[in-house]
């Protein structure tokens, strides 16, 4: 087979779109997260309005939209912050289909990157996550427009596989490349493996005063060894997901990674690491994104599967009283 013929055949691949109406869900309730917080705390004047209105700092034209629209002043700010909160509903629900997902994507990017101070790397993540709901028809089901369509809200219906690889990939890559950057002494095994704890000391990050730490701190140096192989190694995690998905194991690592379950060690990790995160630290919507990514890890079949599974192990019969 030709390699043009085999990446036809990769692109064209359709599944059963729960996996990525799960991820749209996710990216829908993550726009007003990211955009609501900034709107409840009152900071909409303080970040995204220019000095001129009383905002913060000089902000200038701002990105294209707002440029467009005449420059980061109330009048033009406000009906793209409210713009960006009612896209985020839509797409939660799955009213709108991918041009709903692509309107959101631009209003709301216009409107985080407007402050370069008042932002983190979790606005790339989202607008990336936002270019895949483009891609992918997650409305198809659980979705008001699969209820309109269906009168169901979780009918099976297909759509390409190939934006679940996308997501997965960009979910992968940007926890390899942060794990690649992470070459100091603090972080690499062998050196000091203390920067989780130096990390927590840190008031800008932390949530409550967390110096307690130090009576355990050689646990922070084990969560830091964990957390950096973890992610150096998460390109794996990703293999470990095809692997599954294959008829038959692919040779001996691919064997192996099925037998030892290899793609929920690293869900685990991943999920308990950001649970960690969000308990003691105010890294914004970062955790949030970052574990909505995780839909795309689990395979269309495994989610229609698992009602099935807790109500298997909720509704299992009780053992029957002994007889005497």
């Amino acid at each position: 087979m030709s390699f043009w013929q085999r990446w036809v055949e990769a692109t064209s691949s359709r599944e059963d779109a729960t996996s990525l109406a799960l991820f749209r869900i996710g990216m829908g309730l993550g726009v007003l997260y990211t955009v609501g917080t900034v709107v409840l705390r009152g900071l909409v004047p303080v970040l995204w309005i220019d000095r001129d209105f009383g905002g913060m700092r000089d902000l200038g034209e701002g990105p294209w939209l707002v440029a467009m629209l005449g420059g980061p002043s109330p009048d033009v700010v406000w009906p793209l912050v409210i713009g960006s909160l009612i896209g985020g509903v839509l797409l939660t629900l799955g009213l709108g289909g991918r041009l709903m997902a692509l309107v959101t994507l631009l209003v709301t990017t216009n409107v985080v990157d407007l402050n370069g101070h008042a932002g983190g790397s979790y606005d790339e993540l989202l607008s990336n996550g936002l270019w895949l709901c483009v891609l992918a028809g997650g409305e198809a089901t659980l979705s008001v427009s699969a209820w309109l369509e269906h009168r169901r809200w979780w009918p099976s219906v297909e759509v390409v596989a190939f934006p679940r690889w996308l997501a997965g990939w960009q979910l992968v890559l940007m926890y390899g490349a942060t794990g690649l950057q992470k070459v100091s002494a603090y972080w690499v095994p062998g050196g000091e493996s203390s920067a989780l704890y130096y990390i927590l000391q840190q008031p800008s990050w932390h949530r409550t005063d967390m110096s307690w730490i130090a009576y355990v701190f050689p646990l922070t140096q084990l969560a830091t060894t964990i957390t950096w192989i973890w992610e150096v190694t998460a390109p794996l995690w990703l293999l470990a997901v095809w692997w599954a998905a294959q008829p038959k194991p692919v040779g001996r690592l691919a064997a192996w990674s099925n037998q030892i379950k290899l793609r929920w060690i690293f869900m685990g990790i991943g999920l308990s690491m950001h649970l960690v995160i969000f308990v003691t630290m105010d890294v914004g919507p970062f955790s949030f994104l970052s574990v909505a990514f995780y839909t795309v890890m689990v395979h269309p079949h495994e989610w229609r599967a698992l009602p099935s599974l807790l109500a298997g192990s909720t509704l299992r019969s009780p053992l029957p009283e002994p007889r005497g």
